[in-house]
């Protein structure tokens, strides 16, 4: 798997993640450390980090669960794997640590793209149940 620097020349040029403000070079070295740092502990897990991912977010609660999409029946069946990777506490909080809002450099998105923040969904409380 490639991964910081090579994964970014890897990618055709009309790719959008080139775009992403966490593939540009001033983020991309802090990013690539994380990026590895879960790579080992999938190694550990016996797992993709797809799967590592998607078994957080299954251990964040039973009204949680990821919703990861796929065009490929290969991908699908990697992604039903992750319910069997079992995480310890100290597991969990580790990956929390890694994906801190300080410990990530780089917006997620380039500002072009609207995201539930800029939303109007109007508040809950104002929703009615008929």
């Amino acid at each position: 798997m490639s991964s910081g620097s090579k994964m970014v020349e890897n990618l055709s040029d009309n790719d959008y993640r080139k775009t992403l403000p966490r593939f540009q070079a001033q983020n991309l070295e802090q990013n690539q450390k994380i990026f590895e740092k879960v790579n080992a502990i999938a190694s550990r897990k016996g797992c993709t980090p797809s799967q590592l991912a998607l078994a957080w977010v299954h251990h964040q609660g039973d009204d949680v669960a990821p919703i990861p999409g796929t065009t490929k029946i290969e991908n699908f069946n990697q992604n039903v794997g992750a319910l069997s990777v079992k995480l310890t506490p100290e597991e969990i909080t580790e990956l929390e640590s890694l994906a801190s809002a300080g410990a990530v450099k780089g917006d997620r998105y380039d500002g072009s793209l609207v995201t539930w923040k800029e939303s109007e969904t109007p508040p809950l409380s104002s929703w009615k149940v008929e």
